[in-house]
């Protein structure tokens, strides 16, 4: 297993699914980022590592390569981009490719992956609130700059409808967030020069001195390289397509089906009101959107963080065209044959939530980057987690309401 480098669970979460859903001994490679989490790791697996089923190795190129090409290896498993996935199984450089073109493989056993892709955030018109419009501009420039953006399903490119009257009044209000989240480390390798090339692919982009962000305006029915290849750095593309409602949405799914690399997660946001207006519409444009996680009025990160349900790109991928990957993970309930997950949120916070007829209790959510009580949430949820208990619930709520 070769782990990842920007979300330190993955490795673990994919070492216990090897383990239970396919009875496989485990050697994970870690990614140089993560080698400080080496302890951290063999403490939590050391039950596994005494009984010889799980082995934790660090290590460069050199380490991954051996460890791919090992006799002993029967199954490799990674985490990554697609060109590294490409360079695993056709070797790496113009070789590679001429392999790859010729369909000749270098690799001789199976291989799964999570490859990430280019990430759509589809915003279905309607009749908004000026709180509405706040809160939905954080939830999307949150999808953007978790993690400053190093995430395989960070939204990258925004759909909104060329139609919609509240159209400007929105993307102000995105502009206003992006502007306004306090700078995050720049700590995955190449961030500045995927970032740097962002703004030398298009002429009008918006470079924003804080945390090194661009916005970029690009046209739905052009080629760009911003719909082919995933940033993996704090850079939103926005696009428009023409018509309401139904029509627009319809729009969005065959432009994300058709147009953007890889399939892993799509987001919508619709108010409640939209949804029960498309009714049957609604639920075949879901059907239709070919993603491994689809999230409404949420972002696809949850979908991660709810480990019973599969992770994974959408299913038929060839090793000749990975897309977003091979397979799944997390399943905790193993399902078998599985094709997506779908995760809904509230479309807005408690109480206001409540007061327009959508019974949720959620206030904003912890994982917000406006959030201003994340880290005390989180600490208190992690205490929870660790050691259950209804005596520990108030400082949940107490910490997550003033978020």
């Amino acid at each position: 297993m070769l782990g990842a480098g920007n979300i330190l669970s993955i490795s673990a979460l994919d070492t216990l699914y090897e383990l239970f859903a396919h009875n496989r001994v485990v050697l994970l490679k870690l990614n140089p980022i993560t080698d400080p989490l080496l302890p951290v790791l063999e403490t939590v697996f050391a039950r596994f590592i005494d009984l010889g089923l799980v082995k934790i190795v660090t290590g460069g190129v050199d380490v991954g390569s051996a460890a791919v090409g090992h006799p002993g290896v029967t199954h490799v498993h990674i985490t990554g981009s697609i060109h590294s996935h490409n360079a695993i199984v056709f070797g790496p450089g113009d070789e590679g490719r001429a392999r790859k073109a010729r369909g000749e493989r270098l690799l001789d056993k199976p291989i799964t992956s999570e490859l990430g892709g280019v990430s759509p955030t589809v915003v279905v018109p309607g009749r908004w609130s000026t709180r509405d419009l706040k809160f939905q501009a954080e939830h999307l420039v949150t999808q953007k700059l978790h993690n400053n953006g190093y995430n395989c399903v960070a939204s990258q490119v925004l759909v909104v409808s060329s139609d919609w009257a509240q159209k400007d009044a929105f993307l102000d209000a995105v502009r206003a967030a992006y502007a306004r989240v306090a700078a995050r480390a720049a700590y995955y390798p190449g961030s500045g020069d995927r970032t740097a090339a962002a703004v030398r692919d298009h002429a009008h982009a918006e470079h924003s001195a804080v945390g090194d962000r661009v916005l970029v305006e690009v046209a739905a029915d052009q080629p760009d390289i911003a719909f082919d290849e995933e940033y993996f750095a704090p850079v939103l593309v926005v696009t428009t397509l023409p018509g309401s409602g139904q029509e627009f949405l319809d729009a969005a799914v065959d432009f994300a089906n058709e147009r953007l690399a890889g399939t892993l997660g799509a987001n919508i946001i619709i108010a409640p009101r939209q949804i029960r207006r498309l009714g049957a519409g609604y639920v075949e444009a879901l059907a239709r959107l070919r993603y491994g996680t689809i999230a409404v009025n949420a972002w696809t990160g949850v979908g991660y963080l709810t480990a019973s349900a599969t992770w994974g790109a959408f299913p038929g991928h060839t090793l000749d065209d990975a897309q977003s990957g091979i397979g799944v993970v997390h399943n905790a309930l193993l399902l078998d044959g599985t094709e997506r997950t779908v995760v809904h949120g509230p479309f807005r916070p408690f109480p206001r939530s409540v007061a327009t007829g959508q019974f949720t209790i959620a206030p904003k959510p912890p994982w917000f980057v406006t959030n201003r009580t994340a880290a005390t949430t989180g600490k208190a949820l992690t205490t929870f987690a660790a050691r259950p208990g209804w005596g520990r619930l108030p400082r949940i709520f107490a910490s997550a309401l003033r978020g």
